[in-house]
């Protein structure tokens, strides 16, 4: 179960346009001693459950199917570790015990070559505005798309 604590934070447009489709991106939180990355990759994939947020269940419910997510280790680690696809739009969420919450479906696309931390995004002008930084409680947040290439250049760097 993913089940976070989290404070408000507001969605915002972060869907580029292609050609073929708009992508929107994201990051979502996972503690390792719940839920690692190894073990989503494992998986194969996951139903994103037990967020209990108003604004992380806004930024599910705005989430589209081949939107891409950035998977965080939060508390141990403090690092971006791999990015994720979503696969299933939001739906209820099977493990709310009332109405109105959601999930949607993630599948593990690729680990990142070397994870990101939070030290090297707080570090960096265009990430320390990330809402990792500024709303660290969220667990669901967007991430506009040059960011989103940003830490996928610092984790391919050497």
């Amino acid at each position: 179960m993913k089940k976070v604590s989290d404070k408000n934070s507001s969605p915002h447009k972060n869907r580029k346009n292609t050609a073929r489709s708009q992508v929107a991106y994201w990051l979502v939180k996972q503690e390792p001693g719940d839920y690692p990355w190894s073990q989503f990759v494992a998986d194969g994939k996951t139903e994103w459950t037990g967020v209990r947020n108003f604004q992380a269940r806004a930024n599910l419910a705005a989430m589209k199917v081949g939107d891409l997510v950035l998977y965080y280790h939060s508390n141990v680690g403090k690092e971006i570790v791999g990015v994720a696809k979503v696969t299933r739009t939001a739906a209820p969420d099977p493990t709310a015990d009332e109405p109105g919450w959601l999930s949607v479906e993630l599948r593990p696309v690729r680990a990142l070559r070397q994870p990101v931390t939070l030290d090297q995004v707080k570090a960096d002008p265009l990430l320390r505005e990330m809402a990792l930084v500024k709303q660290s409680r969220l667990s669901v947040m967007p991430v506009t798309a040059s960011q989103y290439e940003r830490i996928l250049a610092i984790s391919d760097s050497d």
